[in-house]
């Protein structure tokens, strides 16, 4: 097989960047180090596995089996396999083994430890569910609970988001899915749906036999480890359909495109109020919408998209909330905690090696291949969203506000980055999906991860 020089470049970079982020944690370089003003222990906690946050230990489990036959079938029939399924099937079928590649990947670790637990701990939204007795006031008071050192300051990860986060755990509780299992259980079911938005986006814009090249890559992306379990996952799958509905609104491949671009802005409003980093999903938006037709069909479709965004952000400010009060309480939040002690010295550049981790060589292999300047010119599709969503990335790293566990932060970006590899030449792709499925797999077996 010969490797292409964008390719080529890409990779080398990429692993030496991965190389250097594992390796200068170890070299005691002054605030060039993942953590600062630390104890030892503090240091075994928070970045013993730096550039990703987990801890290293080698282990086995009961879906380390499973994850290996599923892996292996996507390499070796995952090609042909979404060539011969109709559409529908295929769309199906993507996020079924997304679903199973995911679960199994989480069982590595156990059922408690993998799944039914990580969203359990301490700083985890369903530590807070059970406090939650009258949601309209927890609504309204929502942006005065953000600070830390109050009485009544939400716990880590809910004072780290909108409302939207929180309120989607409680509505499960309050309908009898209760508890880690079924929270996680949710995450996953959204979050393994991102691979089948990705093909509906692609096929909008690029065309069927292009999402057809993705469905492999997409299906079992290393991005999946972070999926189950993080309610990150979950905000994924929700942008990832809100760009979808928007490609679908803008290149009018529906019958009615005005109720998939309002469907769009809705589920993107939404997006908003689970993760204020979403706000950021305006530059996918953007590319999508510069793969219409004519100008007149992306601005119908903003328009649409616009107004149901509006709508949502319309009843979240007449519950009490207003997005900009929260966003800037929580850049203060952000640095009452361990932001202060993470040098962005160390991960300003070694939270793109936690995204190499997280979407495989081969997707940045595929990446090497996304900065074609012909493609660009003729506004093809994939080419835009790739970039657009390294472009978030890089803006998302710039405002220093995502310093470590960017692997799952940066989820809803990265699934748009794992569909890369069907820019890959014919020959070349089962190689470097086959990449992928091996980073995934040795990952998760020599490091537990915290997510």
């Amino acid at each position: 097989m010969n490797i292409g020089r964008k390719e080529a470049v890409a990779v080398s970079l990429a692993a030496l960047l991965v190389v250097a982020a594992f390796a200068v944690p170890h070299l005691h370089l002054g605030i060039v180090t993942p953590l600062i003003n630390s104890t030892p222990e503090q240091i075994k906690s928070f970045a013993d596995a730096a550039p990703i946050f987990g801890w290293w230990n080698a282990h086995i489990g009961w879906g380390t089996v499973p994850a290996i036959l599923i892996g292996a079938a996507a390499v070796v029939w995952g090609a042909s396999i979404a060539q011969r399924l109709s559409w529908r099937w295929l769309t199906v079928t993507v996020w079924a083994t997304s679903f199973c590649w995911a679960f199994a990947l989480a069982m590595i670790d156990g059922w408690q430890r993998g799944f039914a637990g990580r969203l359990t701990a301490r700083h985890e939204y369903l530590r807070q569910v059970p406090t939650i007795t009258d949601i309209p006031e927890a609504v309204r008071t929502f942006a005065s609970r953000i600070l830390d050192f109050q009485p009544n300051s939400w716990i880590t990860h809910v004072s780290g988001h909108p409302p939207g986060a929180l309120l989607t755990f409680v509505w499960l509780d309050r309908i009898g899915l209760g508890g880690g299992a079924w929270a996680g259980l949710w995450c996953v079911l959204v979050g393994s749906s991102a691979a089948a938005a990705v093909l509906v986006a692609v096929r909008a814009m690029n065309g069927e036999e292009t999402a057809r090249l993705v469905a492999p890559f997409v299906a079992v992306a290393p991005t999946a480890i972070w999926i189950a379990v993080s309610a990150d996952g979950y905000f994924a799958g929700v942008a990832a359909w809100g760009i979808a509905l928007l490609a679908l609104a803008v290149r009018r491949t529906v019958r009615w495109p005005a109720v998939a671009g309002v469907a769009a802005g809705l589920v993107l409003g939404w997006a908003i109020f689970l993760n204020y980093g979403l706000a950021l999903m305006a530059l996918p938006a953007v590319a999508v919408l510069l793969c219409a037709a004519s100008p007149k069909d992306a601005v119908r479709a903003l328009i649409a998209a616009v107004l149901g965004a509006l709508a949502v952000v319309a009843v979240f400010a007449a519950a009490g909330f207003w997005w900009f009060d929260g966003y800037t309480l929580v850049q203060q939040r952000y640095w009452q905690g361990i932001a202060l002690n993470r040098p962005f010295q160390y991960w300003g550049w070694a939270n793109f090696a936690s995204v190499v981790c997280a979407i495989g060589l081969g997707s940045v292999a595929g990446i090497g291949r996304a900065f074609d300047i012909a493609a660009i010119k003729r506004r093809s599709g994939l080419h835009l969203l790739v970039l657009a969503a390294l472009t978030a990335i890089i803006f998302a790293d710039l405002s220093m506000l995502s310093k470590a566990e960017t692997e799952r932060i940066w989820l809803p970006f990265e699934v748009w980055l794992t569909a890369a590899g069907a820019l890959l030449p014919a020959s070349a792709r089962r190689w470097w999906l086959s990449l992928n499925v091996i980073g995934a797999l040795l990952l998760n077996h020599v490091i537990l991860t915290n997510w």
